[in-house]
């Protein structure tokens, strides 16, 4: 009888043996979540459902939530330059000030939409040290000719205004004939600069390097990855992946690093 293969592991992480945290009803649906400067003691979290930003301590979870909109698909959350971005399914973008998570409600959102061209939206990332925004296309009718997903940059800038900066494509070959490849979130390794791409219907992590070329792909159990949606490192280089709970509850993996 042959031996079944050991799954395979980015360097570092060992994806088979998490730290589970499970979440409140409230957050089944979480969609993203992010660090404030990559330190893991405050959570930042949304769901697709409402406009609010949750903030938590995963330790002791009690939601403390900051209204920035009204209802729709919020898929993904960055905070950089002392701004909180909030990502849209259409692309359309929300910016505020961090420091008003500390109220109820947002009072200075600025709105950006029409920067992204039409398609489904879910992952993005903000790098503290450039400022720069990206943006990756989930479902883009440009991208099902060339079977490249198609990604967007942008600098946020002083009072959360946000500027074109560029555009870059990453190319990854699901291993199937049917079933494009569709991100649903990504987030840079602060220790190597690769990035890490997210992908709920595919059930997969792919790692690239600095220049969006994809050096490895790893499969996720779905037991463990039901419905992977955001994706977050902290400053210790500890990887977080948070899942929509389906019909159970939300929850952050969290996969501590090792060298």
């Amino acid at each position: 009888m042959q031996k079944k293969q050991p799954a395979k592991n980015p360097p570092g992480y060992d994806l088979s043996k998490p730290v589970k945290y499970a979440l409140p009803s409230t957050l089944t649906e979480i969609s993203g979540l992010a660090f404030y400067k990559g330190d893991s003691k405050w959570v930042y979290a949304q769901e697709d459902e409402t406009g609010r930003v949750y903030t938590f301590d995963l330790k002791d979870i009690h939601l403390l939530d900051t209204k920035f909109a009204g209802k729709g698909d919020y898929e993904d959350i960055a905070i950089t330059r002392e701004q909180v971005v909030m990502l849209r399914s259409d692309g359309t973008l929300f910016v505020f000030p961090f420091a008003q998570l500390r109220n109820r409600e947002a009072s200075a959102v600025k709105t950006f939409v029409k920067l992204l061209p039409k398609g489904e939206y879910e992952g993005m990332h903000a790098d503290e040290k450039t400022g720069l925004l990206y943006v990756l296309c989930k479902n883009c009718k440009a991208d099902k000719k060339d079977k490249a997903t198609s990604g967007y940059i942008f600098k946020l800038l002083s009072g959360g205004n946000v500027q074109q900066a560029g555009e870059f494509s990453v190319r990854v070959d699901t291993g199937k004939k049917k079933g494009r490849f569709m991100p649903s979130a990504l987030a840079k390794n602060p220790r190597t600069g690769e990035w890490y791409i997210l992908s709920s219907v595919n059930k997969l992590l792919v790692v690239a390097d600095v220049n969006w070329q994809v050096k490895d792909t790893y499969s996720l159990n779905s037991s463990l990855f039901p419905q992977p949606e955001g994706i977050a490192f902290d400053k210790q280089n500890n990887l977080y992946i948070s899942n929509e709970g389906g019909s159970g509850s939300g929850t952050i993996l969290k996969f501590i690093f090792k060298k």
